[in-house]
């Protein structure tokens, strides 16, 4: 991700010298007005791009944290296994197993059940984090082509390509806002 994000400060610096050259020899004003707007969807993008980090981080504490969950559901359950073939064992020899460890038993099956559906839930919470991460990271990739087709329109002079940089930038603040308050 830090490549992207200095390709895209070194085309928005690149776009805002060439305005800043055209604007002292006094030529096409409209190229101000492309170099606000990059301005702008940089730190948009700037903005997407710790939003989508901070989700991924997220997520990947969230499925370590349903790992965690899941060893310790597999520990109970070998636990009991143990429990239980010890008492097999105890019948077979005609002795009667200890009552504690029946009721161990029973004990270890409840927490399984409540740690599985920690497991589960962290597990949720983790997808729904990754979600979140590929809807952001739409975002500051159409941030990105914004601030690439804005430097363009600078340099070939089109303003064409200004509005279609706005328009890309358009759909990134959709995905932005579909990344933060959806």
């Amino acid at each position: 991700m830090e490549e992207i994000e200095d390709f895209s400060e070194k085309i928005h610096e690149q776009s805002n010298e060439h305005a800043h050259h055209m604007l002292k020899e006094g030529k096409e004003k409209w190229v101000l007005y492309v170099a606000l707007t990059t301005a702008v969807i940089a730190v948009l993008a700037a903005i997407a791009g710790l939003l989508a980090g901070d989700h991924a981080d997220e997520a990947m504490l969230s499925q370590m944290r349903s790992s965690d969950q899941w060893a310790f559901y597999q520990a109970k359950g070998i636990k009991n296994d143990v429990l239980a073939s010890n008492n097999k064992v105890l019948l077979a020899l005609g002795k009667t197993p200890a009552a504690a460890d029946t009721l161990k038993i029973k004990e270890n099956k409840k927490e399984q059940a409540k740690i599985m559906q920690e497991a589960k839930d962290a597990q949720k919470e983790s997808d729904e984090h990754v979600s979140l991460h590929k809807i952001l990271a739409r975002a500051v990739t159409l941030f990105q082509v914004a601030i690439a087709i804005g430097a363009i329109s600078i340099i070939t002079k089109r303003r064409n390509l200004w509005l279609v940089s706005v328009g890309f930038a358009i759909v990134g603040i959709f995905f932005l806002l579909q990344g933060t308050l959806f």
